[in-house]
């Protein structure tokens, strides 16, 4: 007789994800070393072979895209250059209108990247395999909502090198398209990724439109080309560009007029230069970080980005007021799980990332109060349910060694909240998460079903590290309102992708 301890045992597969349960057949394909999944500081050029992979990605039907992939994975077909191909196909051929939605295609694929970093060697395949999966099923939807596919460049309207940011600026500034995708093209062509991240991220971070995945994308667009490479820049940031650009069916250009999604930035665009000098620097006072929580939870944007102007004049670090941002992202995923929740998480990773890659002084101002100010959005009116992150109380796990991890996930069917006390109950007895995060990327990989539980665990997985000691467990223990649970049934993609080996 099976009894629970058991079963327990059996669902959780170990912190390594050695074996990998029914996923041990990846190991027919050739395995892939962390160096070569990881950024190449010298941009080397991918095989010239690219570009076809791309058309194969976008004519293979979907029932049949995974064997033809398989076949030239078997063949030697490199990660970066699927990679590419991935993130390109995308690009090309899924309207990037309304960001979000069928576009998650690309806006997942540096998520599914980091879940394959963390993995195995040999089991750095399947987030890819997954997202070709996903990849198709965005451009069956594209095409069904009119089959957009990206257009060549006006090379008449191309700036030149000289005048190429300035023409941006003002095509950005003015919400002018046709002028923004030749600006882009030519500033592609004549500047370096850093200095255009330091302009993209402004903008992506302007308006509340498409609830944060603007700068979402800015963030995952930018991190792929560090792995894949610059030369395939031009088509990838046209595609953002446009993006940027989203009105969301607003008919009034946003530049004449003065619409709620646009209000914070403005209002930020006048405070930005109050922040003291030498910000950057300061305490780490878990009191400032409570103080910047409270604004978070029932202030309007105005008040919480005015707090993170008063907090930094009195000597706080910006690392503390980035602990009150995550933890109040962590804390609306409690108190209202969802979508609209999820995605002050992401967004919130994706300022983070910035607010470090930036070196435009106002810039980053900007971010930490854009941040700041769009928590209250996505928490909509305060609410005053469900328990606050920082009153989460531990609750021990019936079992012990790695059956108390099994259990955690296992509870996530039944009770989150369970699960989340005791998850922090769990965390707090380690100074190392890398089992929990397993478990939850091996549960992701075999029961997640939308390009969110990828987006989702990537973003907090990560962003735990970046907390102070106190807050980083409550933060984690959080996440498991919207991680998978070991209960919850497989997502059939392991039978597909063992079919399509011919395992």
């Amino acid at each position: 007789m099976t009894t629970r301890r058991a079963l327990l045992r059996s669902s959780l597969l170990g912190g390594s994800m050695a074996g990998f349960g029914s996923l041990d057949f990846l190991s027919r394909l050739q395995p892939v070393s962390a160096e070569e999944a990881a950024p190449d500081p010298r941009g080397v050029r991918l095989e010239r072979e690219v570009e076809p992979l791309v058309r194969l990605l976008e004519d293979t039907p979907r029932d049949r895209v995974l064997e033809e992939v398989a076949a030239r994975l078997k063949r030697g077909l490199s990660y970066r250059e699927l990679l590419a191909a991935l993130l390109l196909a995308g690009v090309r051929s899924i309207q990037p209108r309304p960001v979000g939605f069928k576009f998650h295609a690309v806006l997942v694929v540096h998520s599914a990247h980091l879940a394959s970093l963390a993995a195995a060697d040999t089991d750095r395949w399947l987030p890819l395999f997954w997202a070709i999966d996903q990849f198709k099923s965005s451009q069956t939807a594209d095409v069904r909502e009119g089959d957009w596919t990206m257009g060549p460049v006006d090379e008449k309207a191309v700036p030149p090198p000289e005048k190429a940011r300035a023409a941006l600026i003002e095509a950005l500034d003015r919400w002018d398209e046709p002028a923004a995708d030749a600006a882009i093209a030519g500033l592609v062509r004549s500047a370096g990724a850093h200095e255009i991240f330091d302009l993209l991220c402004r903008y992506g971070a302007r308006d509340f439109r498409d609830i944060g995945h603007k700068e979402i994308y800015v963030a995952n667009s930018f991190r792929t080309l560090e792995v894949i490479g610059w030369h395939h820049a031009e088509p990838v940031l046209r595609s953002l560009v446009y993006a940027l650009l989203d009105r969301s069916g607003a008919t009034e250009n946003p530049a004449d007029a003065d619409l709620p999604a646009d209000r914070p930035f403005r209002a930020n665009l006048g405070r930005w230069a109050a922040i003291r000098p030498g910000w950057t620097t300061g305490t780490r006072d878990p009191g400032a970080t409570s103080a910047l929580l409270d604004a978070l939870r029932g202030g309007a944007p105005d008040d919480a980005s005015a707090a993170v102007v008063d907090l930094l004049g009195r000597g706080i670090s910006p690392a503390a007021l980035f602990d009150a941002l995550f933890a109040a992202s962590g804390e609306l995923m409690m108190r209202d799980p969802g979508i609209v929740s999820l995605h002050a998480s992401t967004f919130t990773n994706a300022v983070h990332y910035a607010w470090h890659r930036c070196g435009d002084d106002a810039t980053r101002r900007l971010l930490l109060l854009q941040n700041a100010a769009f928590l209250p959005l996505f928490r909509g009116a305060p609410k005053a349910a469900g328990t606050a992150i920082d009153a989460l109380e531990p609750l021990a796990p019936a079992a012990t060694g790695p059956e108390a991890l099994g259990e955690i996930f296992h509870d996530i069917g039944t009770s989150r909240e369970t699960a989340a006390r005791k998850a922090l109950a769990w965390l707090q007895g380690r100074s190392d998460p890398q089992a929990f995060a397993a478990e939850a990327r091996r549960l992701v990989f075999l029961k997640g079903t939308n390009s969110h539980d990828y987006k989702f665990s990537s973003a907090v997985l990560e962003d735990y590290h970046a907390l102070a000691p106190g807050w980083r467990d409550r933060f984690l223990a959080a996440s498991v309102h919207y991680l998978r649970g070991s209960s919850e049934p497989d997502n059939g993609l392991a039978t597909r992708i063992r079919t399509a080996l011919g395992a």
